[in-house]
């Protein structure tokens, strides 16, 4: 697949668009970048089970970069929950490995693309519904935490996104504020795609028909061009989080995955 000037257009506006709302809205921004990614590749004839597996593996390793330069703009706020992060990582990268080096694998692409939409759709109505939670509800025990983070990791590592649609929902029912929900799970994005993108490197080796350039599922050319832009925006991204209220910010969050579990419900009935 060559890399022509219309791809890096589209890849460079792509990351652009994901490191934004990657700080608005501590996604990580693979919830968009599967979806476009999957009709980039699709469409410069990698296959659409093939397509969809480098979508999310590409998605993922991109999030590397931008989880690091979202966080620190969180954390210059001091928005980050760090005994949250410490408390969730371990079980994080026991889901990740899990999903990257198992099942990820043994799935086709269009189950993938399915279970992308169906929790997707999940998150953005519990978002949306806006339950307040019991006020006495905190964050559970060390047990309840770790099974908390390898769900969030294994879900993380099928989708191929950074976690938040399943962090801030879980974070906010436990009375974490939607603010620091979002800055705490842009942290949390770092060892979710860490341990993910090495699972799917892993995991993709010798495999047929993958496009040069790739190592594993990952499409490395895509990777470096989507991650240098989405560094940039990300922190336009953190100040835009901090200054709209609390509501409006449920509803974008809930409205952008709506979209996004539309079309890949759509691209998996398909393929």
């Amino acid at each position: 697949m060559m890399l022509e000037p219309l791809l890096i257009l589209e890849l460079a506006l792509l990351g652009l668009g994901t490191g934004f709302l990657a700080g608005l809205l501590g996604i990580g921004g693979g919830m968009i970048m599967v979806p476009f990614l999957t009709i980039i590749l699709s469409g410069r004839g990698v296959s659409p089970d093939l397509a969809v597996k480098m979508a999310i593996a590409t998605s993922m390793a991109t999030i590397i970069f931008t989880s690091l330069s979202s966080v620190r703009a969180h954390h210059k706020r001091g928005a980050v929950r760090w005994d949250i992060v410490k408390l969730l990582a371990p079980g994080i990268v026991i889901g990740a490995a899990i999903a990257s080096l198992g099942v990820f694998a043994l799935l086709k692409g269009s189950w993938l693309a399915l279970v992308f939409a169906g929790f997707v759709g999940f998150s953005a109505t519990q978002m949306l519904l806006n339950k307040k939670p019991k006020p006495s509800r905190t964050l559970p025990g060390p047990v309840g935490t770790l099974s908390a983070g390898t769900v969030i990791g294994f879900l993380s590592g099928l989708v191929g996104a950074g976690g938040g649609f399943v962090s801030v929902p879980f974070m906010t029912w436990c009375n974490v504020a939607i603010h620091t929900a979002v800055a705490t799970s842009a942290a949390l994005g770092f060892p979710i795609a860490l341990a993910n993108a090495l699972g799917y490197l892993v995991a993709g080796q010798g495999v047929a028909e993958l496009p040069p350039g790739s190592i594993g599922y990952i499409y490395l050319p895509a990777l470096a061009v989507i991650a240098s832009a989405s560094v940039l925006m990300a922190p336009l991204g953190v100040k835009a989080a901090h200054a709209l209220p609390i509501p409006t910010l449920k509803r974008v969050f809930a409205s952008v995955l709506y979209l996004l579990a539309a079309y890949m419900a759509y691209k998996g009935l398909s393929i």
